[in-house]
């Protein structure tokens, strides 16, 4: 049977506000999910950059190989490169094992692509260079099939022509934040048809498929595309073969 805790990251991107909870209570809440990674060998925990620092101490405590992960310039990646830069650079200093940026989808669709080149190729460089994973997160809901083939496109070739000297399996192309909001519940993130399309088009690449997978099945045909990682905020449920309707 299919190790699928193997691809797996858990996921918990709720800010205090949106949740309800006081920030208390979410660092709990964290470290809840911080430790299931631990006991179930999820392969990596997704999380807010305000939370690096506590729960990189909390791995190293246990002496885990369950990867850190966090978000950058989450969820809209309207930032400036800069401000990227600056998110990135403490992300890395406070121990973050892998960076979940945001592209700027909306300059992409808005026909700036330097913008987009310059980001993707500044920001991956400074995480390779760290040893760090990337992952580039296109929203795909937001985009049309032939925006999700050009961006997935875009992001290979600055690998291929920028960055080759870096294993570029350590570089994905994401499909969603989980946060796009869609009208009538369609699809937000990681469809069949959308996986397709990115797997297809981001070779040699690594794919991550995140938003809307929501049970066993869906994760183990998102592996048998092509997927190396799975993005969700229901692993346990997932890896019981419970069913969820979590959106990301």
């Amino acid at each position: 049977m299919m190790n699928l805790a193997n691809y797996l990251d858990s996921t918990y991107l709720k800010t205090p506000k949106q949740s309800g909870l006081s920030d208390s209570e979410t660092l709990v809440k964290i470290r809840e999910l911080v430790q299931e990674a631990i006991d179930n060998n999820f392969y990596a925990v997704m999380i807010r950059p305000d939370y690096i620092g506590s729960l990189r101490m909390m791995l190293d405590e246990k002496q885990s190989t369950v990867k850190l992960g966090t978000v950058i310039d989450f969820p809209l990646g309207e930032n400036s490169v800069s401000a990227k830069l600056s998110e990135a650079r403490k992300a890395i200093v406070g121990g973050a094992d892998e960076l979940d940026f945001v592209i700027d989808y909306k300059a992409f669709k808005a026909g700036k692509i330097d913008k987009v080149q310059e980001e993707v190729e500044v920001c991956t460089l400074i995480a390779l260079k760290s040893g760090k994973i990337v992952k580039w997160i296109i929203e795909t809901a937001a985009l049309t099939d032939a925006e999700i083939i050009a961006i997935t496109q875009l992001i290979r070739d600055v690998g291929l022509n920028k960055l080759a000297h870096f294993p570029l399996q350590n570089i994905f192309v994401k499909s969603s934040t989980g946060f796009y909001e869609t009208p009538e519940n369609v699809p937000n993130g990681a469809t069949p048809h959308v996986i397709r399309l990115m797997v297809e088009n981001a070779g040699p690449l690594s794919v991550k498929a995140s938003g809307g997978v929501r049970n066993r099945e869906e994760a183990e045909a998102m592996i048998q595309l092509g997927v190396k990682r799975i993005g969700t905020s229901s692993a346990l449920r997932i890896i019981q073969g419970e069913k969820t309707d979590s959106n990301y």
